[in-house]
């Protein structure tokens, strides 16, 4: 379940994979493996069938495909978000096992991200770069593409470090403990964060921490990148609160689709289970990592509610289309 230390060939990242979907079949059930690694090729089957038909009613200019990316933190709630799009007949959805354009769950590259988008027949081209967050805005500036969009989805802290320790054990740790020692370049975790917030991972005694008090940090840390890129302030980026999504599925798709300029369709969000699977109460964790994270959540929560009234204003900068 530990992250590897070092290079892999193809056959030990292969027994990794199998090994993991193993150990997550035995600890979190065979029926949750299947619904989210999309194991099921029946729903595949039907969802390309429509975007087919859709295709040839709907016949577009090459290199008009919009692309969408999909981005945050595992355990955040993409694979929900991603299975619902896949759902519009007028997308095509590219999640981070697609070996296109992703090697080992990052992006080849820009020129086969530009590549992919440019040569899809589909209205719209969802990506999900979830281990290449810290590039969005690289990704939204790309040359030669339609103007694009980035959904930046987060959820509450507690429950992400569960789903995260629960799937993943103490890989947030690890990270953190390399970030620290000055090994972040070699690692996409540490890939880009600014030096204030190297020296705060590095002032706490990563040798002792608990995985779970290792998530939340890495969750305040990672989230924090969205302010530290200047993300929250741009038109083309969504926050997107998953613990909202969840509570309100319909509304929030809404917004959503809104937002990107899909059609929405009731079908796009039904699939959403309102359950909460590893537990609602407070984690004991670090008092000093706890507000830490209770401050990045307001900021988030504050900059999800001024873009929803710069929204307001502007009328939506895509308007809503019917359903076809």
């Amino acid at each position: 379940m530990n992250p590897p230390d070092g290079p892999q060939t193809s056959r030990q990242h292969l027994t990794r994979k199998v090994v993991r979907r193993i150990h997550w079949a035995r600890t979190e059930g065979l029926g949750r493996v299947i619904e989210e690694d999309r194991l099921d090729p029946r729903p595949r089957l039907r969802a390309a069938v429509r975007k087919r038909r859709w295709r040839r009613s709907h016949p577009l200019a090459p290199g008009t495909a919009v692309p969408v990316y999909v981005v945050g933190l595992q355990r955040s709630g993409t694979n929900m978000l991603m299975r619902g799009l896949d759902e519009a007949p007028e997308t095509e959805v590219r999640n981070e096992n697609d070996r296109v354009l992703f090697h080992r769950f990052r992006v080849r590259s820009t020129d086969v991200l530009r590549r992919t988008v440019l040569a899809s027949k589909q209205q719209f081209v969802f990506v999900k770069p979830i281990c290449d967050s810290q590039h969005l805005d690289t990704f939204l500036d790309l040359d030669g593409l339609a103007p694009g969009r980035g959904v930046w989805v987060y959820r509450d802290p507690d429950s992400r470090a569960r789903s995260e320790v629960s799937k993943f054990g103490p890989a947030n740790l690890l990270a953190l403990r390399d970030i620290a020692a000055g090994r972040g370049a070699a690692r996409w975790q540490g890939e880009r964060l600014p030096q204030a917030s190297v020296d705060l991972i590095a002032s706490f005694d990563l040798e002792t921490m608990t995985p779970l008090t290792a998530a939340v940090l890495f969750w305040a840390v990672r989230n924090q990148l969205l302010f530290d890129l200047g993300l929250d302030q741009r038109d083309d980026v969504l926050l997107v609160s998953y613990d909202a999504f969840a509570a309100h599925p319909s509304t929030e798709m809404q917004r959503l689709c809104r937002f990107v300029g899909v059609s929405y369709r009731p079908e796009l969000d039904e699939h959403v289970d309102r359950r909460v699977s590893h537990g609602t109460q407070p984690l004991e964790i670090d008092p000093r990592v706890r507000l830490l994270a209770t401050e990045v959540h307001r900021r988030l929560e504050a900059a999800r509610a001024a873009q929803d009234r710069r929204l307001a204003q502007a009328g939506s900068s895509a308007p809503e289309r019917s359903a076809s």
